[in-house]
């Protein structure tokens, strides 16, 4: 006894007349049977955080940032931080291996012409190919673009000073004199005028390269990274549990790691399927394809005594599984069927002609 894995995004079996019965079995395949295995899914809740990196390194000439600048409040110690910018919730399927089921082929039946996800997930009988290809991963960020050395401005005197101090008192009057001759050349009184506004352009451009890379000497540098992360978490009844911690110096952390601020999920069952008697467990009919009937939970994420979510979201674990009744795939006409790959529920069902 064995489980057989299709191991391709769909796959296509297909049989002719409506003689026989199609079986479906419980997660395995018996000796020389043939046929295709798929499996339902179950529910998870998925975060996706995107959080910024900022790193901040100080000037050469932080110190004197107020002496020769007059700006005031420049460190002169580097700085790493971090920003949470986005949190965004969802439900995601991923294949249920309580839940395998084998779809034997027998000469003469109609089904199954069956796609299934990459993970072996059901997404439809008897229906064109989707197409659908799975998530690829996004390739990684381009690295930030190098900006532009400020040593490579400074001038021969500067470069000759003394002290450092020297080297800043120079540095920022050649500041200041950029920023006169950005003024003369807005006002027409600069000594060479450009001949038209392009060129206008192009001048100002540089002179405003020039005075923030120089300027950046006394206030230092801050670089942005934007980060992704993703966690998943398994639905149950929650109440202020602790999805994940988020710190301003470390980032996303772990939720036991309480050197960040945490994010807390209740989730609420709603009960929205009547839980079936012993009469109906007893009359229950177990033959056919299978397909979840997903219920309904209250999700609700906050952080800093702000809600970030509050939505009512399907959960298969909330739910219960019913069967397709193997006559549908008897008859004369050909029986299509879709399914929700999140889920595992019936999204449609219809009738056509073989």
């Amino acid at each position: 006894m064995k489980k057989r894995v299709i191991p391709i995004a769909g796959i296509f079996l297909i049989a002719t007349s409506v003689y026989a019965q199609t079986e479906v079995l419980t997660g395995v395949m018996h000796g020389k049977d043939y046929g295709v295995t798929y499996m339902l899914p179950k529910t998870t809740i998925e975060f996706t955080i995107q959080a910024t990196k900022h790193s901040y390194t100080p000037g050469d000439y932080c110190k004197y940032a107020e002496r020769y600048m007059r700006i005031e409040d420049v460190s002169a110690e580097p700085q790493v931080y971090w920003t949470l910018d986005n949190v965004e919730i969802k439900t995601k399927g991923v294949p249920d291996p309580a839940h395998v089921y084998f779809v034997k082929l027998k000469d003469k039946t109609t089904a199954p012409l069956m796609e299934l996800t990459q993970e072996g997930i059901i997404r439809s009988i008897n229906l064109p190919y989707s197409g659908i290809q799975p998530d690829t991963p996004q390739p990684p960020s381009q690295p930030a673009e190098q900006k532009t050395n400020p040593k490579k401005f400074l001038t021969e005197e500067i470069l000759m000073a003394s002290s450092t101090a020297k080297m800043a008192e120079l540095t920022a009057k050649e500041i200041y004199n950029i920023r006169e001759s950005k003024n003369a050349l807005l006002r027409g009184e600069a000594e060479f005028m450009p001949t038209d506004g392009a060129q206008l352009k192009i001048m100002l451009d540089n002179l405003t390269l020039q005075e923030n890379a120089l300027t950046e000497m006394f206030v230092g540098k801050e670089e942005a990274e934007l980060q992704t992360f993703t966690i998943q978490l398994e639905p149950e009844e929650m109440t202020d549990k602790v999805a994940f911690r988020f710190s301003k110096y470390l980032g996303v952390v772990g939720s036991d790691n309480l050197a960040g601020e945490p994010i807390y999920i209740n989730l609420r069952d709603l009960n929205m399927l009547p839980a079936p008697t012993a009469e109906d467990e007893k009359n229950r009919k177990t033959e056919g394809v299978a397909y979840n009937v997903p219920g309904k939970a209250r999700v609700t994420v906050s952080y800093q005594q702000k809600t970030l979510f509050d939505e009512e979201l399907p959960f298969t674990q909330f739910g219960c599984i019913e069967y397709l009744a193997p006559i549908l795939f008897n008859k004369n006409k050909v029986t299509k069927v879709l399914f929700d790959t999140t889920t595992g529920s019936l999204l449609k069902i219809d009738r056509g002609e073989p």
